[in-house]
């Protein structure tokens, strides 16, 4: 595991940056609104809310938060890569440690605009970890480790787990800050859907009179396949070469281009893929 100063740095910069505006997200929007966002961070908040309430006890937000990571950390650390996890447990740790000691600056007491607006910044915050290949740490751990064994964007599946801790929060709390927390919950999975595409898969369909070179291309920068196929065009009836392939959300645009640097006159049709069954190939994570 070596440690490239320039890269590395950048990523620990970025981490940082990330981790102080997920504190300031917590202290100004979550907190002030009494939500609960699901994953360890919801379930962090749940904890200290029980405590405060039938227990009388303050406990930091560090302490839970820490242990409530330290499971999905081994599974990081195990089965997804080493500097991904360490990364990652520098940003959870950084996170609850800035919780615990910024002070909360309230800028709304409007419930609705809380939901919204604190969603949009917690969303933009995980997208902005897992771009450095680092993430908020709790379900986000489990969520990359079922997408990359699977193929599939798997961060649906962990919205469904946040409304079970968000149902567990109405049944002690109330169902008015819960289904807000819905609102939250889901404006955070929408912008990272947005952000964030290593996941999600394109299909492309080429039309070019240069498809070995376009295979290569395509091979080249995203190490996927493709297949030529043989077709005919219907208003001239000239006999044409279409390329498919299907690569990731995430290198379409760059491949595009550089598909219209070999071929400027190719036709390319990029489309969303809804379900992919067979070998497709994941960059590994560190």
């Amino acid at each position: 595991m070596s440690f490239d100063w320039k890269k590395d740095g950048k990523r620990i910069l970025i981490i940082c940056i990330a981790a102080v505006i997920s504190a300031v997200n917590i202290k100004t929007f979550v907190r002030t609104g009494g939500l609960y966002p699901g994953g360890a961070t919801g379930l962090t908040i749940l904890i200290q809310r029980i405590g405060e309430r039938y227990l009388n006890v303050e406990i930091p937000y560090t302490v839970i938060n820490l242990l409530l990571n330290a499971v999905p950390a081994y599974i990081g650390f195990r089965f997804i890569g080493k500097k991904f996890t360490l990364y990652s447990c520098l940003m959870f740790f950084l996170t609850g440690l800035l919780t615990d000691v910024i002070p909360a600056q309230v800028i709304t007491y409007d419930t609705l605009l809380i939901s919204i607006f604190g969603g949009i910044i917690n969303g933009f915050t995980i997208s902005l970890c897992l771009r450095e290949n680092a993430t908020t740490g709790g379900t986000d751990f489990i969520s990359i480790y079922l997408s990359d064994r699977t193929g599939m964007d798997s961060f649906n599946v962990i919205l469904g787990i946040n409304v079970v801790i968000i149902g567990i929060a109405g049944v002690l709390f109330g169902w008015d800050k819960a289904l807000y927390s819905i609102i939250y919950q889901y404006a955070s999975t929408q912008v990272l859907h947005t952000l964030y595409q290593k996941y999600q898969k394109k299909t492309l369909f080429i039309v070019t009179n240069r498809p070995k070179e376009i295979c290569e291309v395509i091979k080249e920068m995203s190490h996927h396949g493709a297949t030529i196929l043989e077709g005919e065009g219907s208003y001239e009836g000239c006999t044409r070469d279409v390329v498919y392939s299907v690569i990731s959300s995430a290198e379409c645009k760059q491949v595009t281009r550089a598909v219209r640097e070999v071929d400027p006159k190719a036709f390319i049709n990029a489309m969303r893929t809804e379900e992919l069954t067979g070998r497709f190939y994941q960059k590994p994570t560190e």
